[in-house]
């Protein structure tokens, strides 16, 4: 019988997945109490995300730790990996695409906007100014964030930082602190994690 490794973080959504796989796939569904190649350093398991859990043992099996995973997707996420290969936590904020679709639909006249590389950080226009704070501040998000998480947790040491999620060939492509761009490591996570179980 074939296996789904499933990672799911809309839970309405898995009576679905269960009924398409019925009798023609064992179903594994990512969360905490599966194996995953890291141990987890986290007073609740239970709220990590499971493709937080899938980028966690991704990034141990194919970088090392310690290591950071900096996932641009529908909100951008931090996790975590310690020395000792333990998921030991992250940090969550809004995507690119939640940002810009929010100022369309809460204000009277910003664009609804699609993203490129802004020309300058001075925009001269509303799309080009939109751009350049979508795309020039999230990049200092990024850049805030892992140096806060590297102070923290691991000054002076070296340590693998990679980017994943449908934006971080945008985003993360003109930061330096970003050794890695690996698109689809939820996706290897998911594999790890059915290997391994």
């Amino acid at each position: 019988m074939d296996k789904v490794v499933v990672s799911s973080v809309v839970p309405t959504k898995n009576p679905a997945i269960s009924k398409a796989a019925h009798n023609r796939a064992q179903v594994l569904w990512l969360n905490w109490k599966v194996k995953l190649g890291v141990t987890l350093d986290y007073p609740n398991p239970d709220s990590i995300g499971a493709d937080r859990l899938a980028n966690a043992a991704a990034v141990a099996e194919l970088y090392g730790s310690p290591a950071i995973v900096v996932d641009l997707g529908t909100a951008v996420t931090f996790d975590v990996i310690s020395e000792t290969r333990s998921y030991i936590g992250g940090v969550i904020a809004p995507g690119l695409e939640a940002m810009t679709n929010f100022l369309y639909q809460r204000t009277a006249l910003l664009p609804r906007l699609s993203l490129k590389e802004p020309c300058r950080a001075v925009g001269k226009s509303t799309v080009e100014a939109m751009r350049s704070g979508a795309i020039f501040g999230y990049r200092g998000l990024v850049r805030e964030i892992l140096a806060r998480i590297k102070a923290e947790q691991f000054s002076r040491k070296k340590i693998a930082v990679v980017a994943t999620g449908g934006y971080a060939r945008f985003v993360a492509s003109q930061l330096p602190e970003i050794a890695v761009i690996h698109p689809h490591l939820t996706l290897e996570g998911l594999r790890i994690v059915g290997n391994l179980n």
